[in-house]
């Protein structure tokens, strides 16, 4: 289940370009976050209307996060320097790494003039982006939308893991503090700055494991087993002492 989520796209035509694309390759969920809609925007839609009428518009970034189990960030911007310890897939390989996942998935488009931020992009599970040519590498927010749902839309109808449910992003997040609890019991690494990079690594490494609910729980004990276990030596210790 994949939606499309324009964060302020800031042209109107756009949005119904976007719309209009959606329908080609047989998306319908469209997420919109402070949009500029107009009647312009319902032209370049063209047959398409259902699409942007059927919209879900949001006021902020954080309210479209809390719908989607998986989140994808586009980016043109792939080096280092952009988007820090992160590397983007191709839309192909975005493709692969879905196929077969049947829980709620959100592809975070940003604006046509800066994009999505860097601080936005850290917030996602995965970030994509499409090998373009030096000469020209900004493409058109329609022109992006279509070239990654043309490589969505090649996958063949599978059948969905009915025993499996997705991991929520709450559990998720749950999994994350568990393992960032474990770390403060074991004071490791002792510098506090290079704790915060080891719990930033493990969250993207589990939005990119794209992980089932039984499976985040199977880690998540284990994690809060070693921290109590832990604390309960230490204690022993204070009280011997």
């Amino acid at each position: 289940m994949i939606s499309v989520v324009l964060v302020e796209p800031e042209g109107p035509a756009n949005i119904g370009m976007v719309a209009r694309t959606m329908k080609n390759f047989g998306f319908s969920r469209l997420v919109l976050v402070n949009p500029n809609i107009t009647k312009e925007s319902y032209g370049y839609a063209v047959h398409a209307v259902d699409v942007l009428e059927d919209a879900l518009i949001l006021e902020s970034f954080e309210e479209a996060l809390e719908l989607f189990d998986l989140t994808v960030g586009t980016t043109g911007k792939p080096g280092r320097t952009f988007i820090p310890h992160r590397t983007p897939l191709y839309p192909w390989e975005l493709t692969e790494t879905l196929r077969g996942y049947p829980g709620r998935v959100g592809l975070f488009f940003g604006r046509e003039s800066i994009g999505l931020k860097n601080e936005e992009l850290e917030r996602l599970d995965f970030t994509v982006t499409i090998p373009t040519s030096e000469a020209y590498p900004v493409m058109n927010l329609s022109q992006a939308v279509a070239v990654i749902l043309y490589e969505l839309a090649k996958r063949k109808p599978e059948a969905k893991v009915h025993s499996l449910e997705p991991a929520t992003s709450r559990e998720k997040e749950e999994l994350v503090k568990a393992w960032e609890k474990l770390l403060g019991v074991l004071n490791y690494p002792k510098d506090a700055e290079r704790r915060e990079v080891f719990v930033k690594i493990f969250r993207r490494f589990v939005g990119r494991a794209v992980l089932y609910g039984r499976e985040v729980h199977t880690l998540i004990g284990p994690l809060r087993k070693a921290s109590m276990e832990l604390e309960e030596c230490r204690n022993a210790e204070r009280r011997e002492v």
